[in-house]
Parts: structure tokens; sequence; C-alpha cells
């Protein structure tokens, strides 16, 4: 099984993509959704007005791309992570969904 090619703590390795994650968190969780074939509008729109609901759907989300990248883990782990550590965990997805952009904010800020 493989490994997320970037550390849950390492949101730095693109810092465009965590501020706008540590401003709009609800919009980079849009984002993720979207990029796994969920709605962007009804995840962000829900991690926004009810925290408890966007979690599990991020948790969901989170679980979609472990599936595609074949890492390990399961979905209590991954609501722990997005529970405890919500926007570090936000960064990591987006970074594993596009691992080689480097400018993945710039690009998003422009959509």
């Amino acid at each position: 099984m493989g490994e997320w090619s970037n550390e849950l703590c390492g949101c730095m390795n693109n810092c465009t993509l965590c501020l706008i994650t540590y401003i709009a968190p609800c919009y980079t969780a849009g984002k993720n959704a979207e990029a796994v074939g969920d709605s962007c509008v009804m995840v962000g729109a829900l991690y926004y007005i009810f925290p408890l609901v966007g979690i599990y759907l991020c948790a969901k989300v989170r679980g979609k791309i472990r599936d595609q990248k074949g890492i390990e883990g399961g979905f209590g782990g991954d609501c722990l992570v997005h529970l405890f550590c919500p926007l570090c965990a936000l960064v990591q997805d987006a970074q594993e969904i596009r691992p080689g952009e480097t400018t993945q904010g710039e690009s998003m800020a422009r959509e």
C-alpha cells in the first residue's frame, strides 16, 4: 500500500494553498470534493454551515483519495484527522489530488 506524498503537517509545502485553506477552508473542501466527483458547492457549503457534517463529508472525500492512490487507512482515522487537524488534512488532501502542481493554490484562486 502507498503512503501520502506529503505529511499531515506539510501544509507549508504549498504556501498559497495553505493560505487559501486557512482563510476559506470551505473553498478547499469543495474543490477537493469536486476532484473526486462529489458536489463542490454542497460539500463547501455544508463544511461552512454545519462543521460536523463537513467533517464527515471531508472524511468521505479523503477515503476516496486513499482508494484512488492506494493509501492505507480507514474511515475512522479519516474522521479523526479532519476533526482534530482539519486545515492540515484539507491541504494534505489537496496536495495528494494534484501532486506535481506547486502552484495549486494560485490556480484554485483563478477559477
